[in-house]
């Protein structure tokens, strides 16, 4: 049996082809060597093998050859590991970015190393109190006014620091909500993000259903999972329509999957992307932030996820409330990780918290502590409340030119409605009537006041005293056995603690993700050198085949045109 006459070329054609189809995808690859997102393509083939039954006439010498190459399809070359190794570290990256823009601005406020802030306040007050021991300038006013003065500053930091933490507490809502600002908060990133992804997965598989792969498709819904997973953390798996699971040329589908635990940190998950299942916008879910009690100072914000309406269709989880780490009120559902979590455990925990993950041992843990803007402004609070106490007993019991005691003569008063009570850094101020003359600094501690100077002792001593909790001047002040001035420190220190740790966080985290983004683009990322090999390859391959074909041709001309000629 002669083998067809034109099967060679076939041969020969189909290795032409292939070739110049890689020399093809080679110069779309390197023309998008600088475009983001951009995945190397290659082309899959297969061999064309002799297929037909060999006649039983056919004498033993007769050998089966194949037909040639087929050009199956073009792929991605991508490693699904790589790409699941990359999103988690996303959301590592992500929690520890957001919560380093939220430190950096505390510490504009409260990084008494870099500002002469409320420490300092402190120090002047008690360099004035000092001047005051002396006998002949505890009676001088320009001494009281200067005391005055100093105090009305230290009044002014509180208020201004307390401001500012409202302010920033309010901007990071609106980081996660978006509302007041012209830029999207996460929330509109997000559902934006889910929307994309869900259409792109129903244009993507109406694509290839008809054979058109639709990959520069699939990398702009992998960037899109990429840029969700600094937010969320999330799990991306594949799987088929149910009605074809046994079809291995039927398109998979993409589902992508919220992952939270609860309180006892037992992993759940709810899908947020539910392939191409349902109608129109069936098929992707939603985040929506809770509404602030108030507006001005946003507390225990949670974030609201629903399921897509596919996968409740299907009786799976339809939705979950997501809370900040371990909320004093609110101890439920984290995320463990991405800038979401970071802006709700800033909004949300206003004590010293377990780390991120609540509990398990297996699982990595965050490397400090979250303490929150309302942490912050609760020591705030505490330092003003226990200041103003403090100083308004020591100078009401030394201070007797009234007729009733002394009793109105404090020097430190709430702004808002003028008594001691319910002093806070956001309200402490000087009392009006100090300014007026009507009150004045106390004349000494003793019934009498035979010493003039004993009220500015007192107080001088007070600077210098440790409170723990434990009664003095009948008040039960309790700054962590530390004094007005160390106490602030303290603070100051925790939220420097907080940012150098959060800092190492980062720098550790972003160095593992671009070590897992160089293995990225080592597999999946355009080479020049290796194109350009490539190039000369499958040029070379192009030639041969060429060749292949004319030397058919020859052979052909042979047996056409010298066949039978012997003899004549």
């Amino acid at each position: 049996m002669i083998r067809a006459t034109f099967s060679g070329f076939n041969t020969a054609l189909s290795a032409l082809q292939a070739n110049q189809k890689r020399l093809d995808i080679t110069g779309q690859n390197l023309s998008n060597m600088n475009t983001p997102g951009y995945t190397r393509q290659e082309l899959k083939t297969s061999s064309l093998n002799y297929s037909g039954p060999i006649s039983h006439y056919t004498n033993g010498s007769e050998i089966a050859v194949g037909f040639g190459v087929s050009m199956d399809r073009v792929a991605q070359i991508r490693d699904p590991f790589l790409d699941a190794q990359y999103r988690s570290q996303m959301e590592k990256s992500g929690y520890s970015d957001g919560m380093q823009v939220s430190l950096d601005s505390l510490s504009k406020l409260l990084d008494e190393s870099s500002i002469a802030g409320i420490r300092t306040a402190f120090d002047d007050i008690q360099s004035v109190l000092t001047n005051l021991q002396d006998s002949s300038k505890v009676n001088d006013s320009v001494f009281e006014t200067e005391l005055r003065n100093k105090m009305q500053h230290l009044t002014n930091l509180l208020n201004e620091a307390s401001q500012k933490i409202d302010e920033a507490r309010v901007q990071e809502y609106q980081r996660l909500d978006g509302e007041g600002t012209n830029e999207n908060g996460a929330e509109q990133t997000v559902n934006s993000i889910l929307e994309q992804i869900g259409q792109l997965n129903r244009q993507i598989k109406h694509n290839q259903v008809f054979n058109q792969p639709s990959l520069e498709l699939m990398d702009e819904r992998n960037v899109l999972l990429d840029e969700l997973a600094s937010y969320i953390p999330i799990e991306v798996r594949y799987k088929k329509d149910e009605g074809h699971k046994d079809d291995k040329d039927w398109p998979d589908d993409l589902y992508v999957d919220l992952v939270f635990y609860d309180e006892n940190g037992t992993k759940n998950t709810l899908e947020l992307i539910s392939g191409t299942e349902g109608a129109a916008g069936q098929n992707y879910g939603s985040v929506e932030f809770s509404e602030p009690d108030d507006p001005n100072a946003p507390l225990n914000i949670t974030a609201g996820f629903q399921a897509t309406a596919a996968s409740s269709g299907r009786g799976a989880l339809s939705s979950v409330e997501i809370s900040a780490v371990d909320n004093a009120t609110t101890k439920g559902n984290t995320l463990r990780g991405g800038s979401i979590q970071a802006g709700l455990d800033m909004l949300g925990t206003d004590t010293d918290t377990n780390p991120v993950i609540n509990n398990p041992s297996n699982i990595e843990k965050a490397n400090f502590n979250v303490h929150g803007y309302q942490y912050y402004m609760n020591h705030l609070d505490n330092l003003a409340n226990g200041f103003s106490s403090i100083i308004n007993t020591i100078n009401i019991m030394g201070n007797f030119t009234k007729a009733n005691g002394g009793a109105d003569q404090f020097l430190l008063v709430n702004q808002d409605d003028g008594t001691t009570t319910n002093i806070k850094a956001s309200n402490i101020g000087i009392n009006s009537a100090w300014a007026k003359g009507d009150v004045t600094f106390g004349k000494g501690i003793e019934t009498q006041g035979n010493n003039s100077n004993d009220t500015a002792l007192t107080m001088l001593q007070a600077m210098s005293q440790r409170y723990n909790g434990g009664a003095i001047h009948g008040l039960n002040i309790d700054l962590g056995n530390k004094t007005f001035a160390n106490y602030m420190n303290n603070v100051s220190t925790i939220l420097a603690t907080d940012s150098a740790k959060n800092q190492i966080s980062l720098k550790n985290n972003v160095t593992v993700l671009n070590g897992i983004q160089d293995s990225r683009d080592g597999l999946s990322g355009i080479s020049l050198d290796e194109e350009a090999a490539n190039m000369m390859t499958y040029m070379a391959a192009y030639n041969a085949a060429s060749r292949l074909m004319t030397t058919m041709d020859e052979a052909l001309n042979t047996l056409i045109n010298n066949t039978g000629l012997v003899g004549r």
